[in-house]
């Protein structure tokens, strides 16, 4: 619990070797707050954004130990070249966390296809051009940490936000199978599952679909409006979202998940009760299925 306060307030790294980040969208919210937190305590961080001028104030007062890069995670080349200049400037790369991403409000049957699309490039598919740029450099030195930026909503699901939930649950799955196979490598996977953080992920950062259906406006359409209704009054600091993730990355054996805030502690709690419910009631109609004599 002290070792966890220390990093909350902002002390420099000095239990641990200065480390090297490379973080995906960090123009504001967590990812903005993760590069603050590990530049502070001393560590060297490349700290990216589509739009390089969104985290040049981020790096300017870090000298060389921070580096503003663009980034665009839908973009392999630009993934690439900052992947690699990442490498050039700080030797290699200790740290990957895959931030990057928004939500999407729709019914089910009111997404877009060329919104769900985009949605899934950033969400998932961003994140596994990320992944292939990065993972050379840590398995050749059998080393690295990863950090995948999920969430509650990556666990539980709601109406209005199915398609982000979607790409989040996709997310889960990639990260369970990434950590199995790397593993024996050194390398370790931490699936981060925030609850509600007060950045701008419901605020200006949400899309949402122009179709509304009548049908669904007692469901999802009044889950969009709390969705947006919420923004800025999330219960989740980000500034300590960030501190708990550098205490995990520090550790020996990271937690393969990590749940962020009481929200996402009760929820994941109350999800499993049910689960674990529905299962119990329907054990033997399960178990019928297996072969088996008669």
């Amino acid at each position: 619990m002290l070792r966890l306060i220390t990093f909350m307030e902002g002390m420099p790294n000095e239990t641990n070797e200065a480390k090297v980040w490379l973080i995906t969208g960090c123009s504001k919210g967590l990812g903005r707050a993760l590069a603050a937190h590990a530049l502070e305590r001393g560590d060297r961080v490349a700290v990216t954004a589509r739009n390089r001028a969104a985290v040049t104030d981020l790096a300017a007062g870090y000298g060389d130990h921070a580096l503003a890069l663009e980034l665009d995670v839908t973009d392999p080349v630009s993934v690439t070249a900052a992947t690699q200049e990442c490498e050039r400037t700080f030797g290699h790369i200790d740290v990957l966390v895959n931030n990057a991403g928004y939500g999407y409000l729709a019914a089910i049957e009111e997404g877009e296809d060329t919104a769900v699309r985009a949605l899934y490039d950033t969400n998932v598919h961003g994140v596994v051009t990320v992944l292939k740029a990065v993972l050379p450099g840590m398995r050749a030195r059998r080393s690295g940490r990863i950090v995948n930026i999920s969430s509650f909503g990556g666990l539980a699901a709601f109406p209005a936000t199915g398609y982000y939930h979607a790409t989040k649950f996709a997310l889960e799955g990639l990260s369970e199978s990434l950590a199995a196979e790397l593993a024996p490598l050194g390398i370790a996977v931490t699936i981060a599952e925030p609850g509600g953080l007060r950045t701008q992920w419901a605020g200006e950062s949400m899309q949402q679909s122009p179709i509304r259906l009548d049908d669904y406006e007692q469901t999802a359409g009044k889950r969009r409006e709390a969705t947006l209704a919420a923004s800025g009054h999330q219960p989740g600091d980000p500034a300590r979202a960030a501190a708990a993730i550098a205490a995990t990355v520090d550790t020996e054996m990271p937690p393969r998940r990590l749940l962020l805030g009481s929200d996402a502690l009760a929820g994941t709690r109350a999800r499993l009760e049910r689960m674990r419910g529905e299962i119990d009631a329907n054990e033997a109609l399960t178990a019928s299925v297996d072969l088996g004599e008669r």
